[in-house]
């Protein structure tokens, strides 16, 4: 029976290395536009999940007003106050889960996203020798060109960047990120706890991309444009800019 390292690898690594690889020889043996590229596959494919979280957050903000309402008129029976809140989701057909499982979903999809750049950056002949064992025997254009060519404009993509331009880069679009996809509370607990996702949030991301390998820098930041450019389009700029957070309205044309 295979063990759960065996399916993982058969069903999103050893996938996603070859994609990958197969990017780069496709994309004239640049490894840097390899990754933005495979980025925008992945996020498409993974877009109905994304947008499900979006609508099903953006439901959840909607009916914040009355979850209040019901905190406010059952303060002292929180038994009551989570009956009726249930109720309130089954009436308006909306689930707390609906923001929570697809980014369950997507946690495997993450990891095996960072195991094939890490694997496909190594410059070790260790690392070298087990990325080989991945590659489908067929792809024998992949195979020839392995080493992979790690230069990426001022970067080596298999170390972090020398001048800190990525961390940056990828903290400032965490935090629009996060930014954007807070929803308004009126409780002071909550916005205690938003307001520390608000700063952890793109410092921890600024931290692993001053570790990690510039090439998975790079993932990470053209990830968080895509979803700041979704998140726009389905919710607006959320709490980004409050006077104009809602969505782009489509143009109508006057009756004469």
């Amino acid at each position: 029976m295979p063990s759960i390292g065996d399916l993982f690898n058969l069903i999103l690594f050893d996938p996603m290395v070859n994609a990958l690889l197969l990017l780069y020889v496709l994309l004239g043996h640049n490894f840097g536009v390899a990754i933005v590229a495979f980025t925008l596959i992945v996020r498409v494919l993974m877009l109905p999940l994304t947008l499900r979280q979006l609508h099903a957050s953006r439901k959840l903000s909607e009916l914040q007003p009355k979850i209040q309402e019901l905190q406010r008129k059952y303060r002292d029976d929180r038994e009551k106050i989570s009956r009726e809140t249930m109720a309130l989701y089954r009436e308006h057909g909306v689930s707390p889960l609906g923001c929570l499982v697809p980014t369950l979903i997507q946690f495997p999809i993450w990891i095996g996203l960072y195991q094939a750049i890490v694997f496909a950056l190594s410059d070790r002949p260790e690392g070298l020798l087990g990325l080989s064992q991945h590659i489908y025997p067929w792809l024998s254009t992949v195979h020839q060109a392995i080493p992979i060519n790690n230069r990426f404009l001022w970067l080596d993509l298999a170390h972090p960047d020398p001048i800190y331009i990525l961390p940056v880069l990828v903290g400032a679009s965490t935090w629009v990120q996060q930014k954007m996809m807070t929803m308004p509370s009126a409780d002071p607990q909550q916005q205690q706890m938003n307001q520390m996702m608000l700063i952890t949030m793109p410092l921890m991301f600024t931290f692993f991309t001053i570790q990690f390998p510039s090439g998975l820098a790079i993932y990470w930041l053209v990830s968080n444009l895509i979803s700041i450019v979704i998140q726009y389009f389905v919710t607006g700029w959320g709490s980004l800019l409050p006077a104009t957070s809602t969505r782009p309205k489509p143009a109508t044309s006057r009756r004469k």
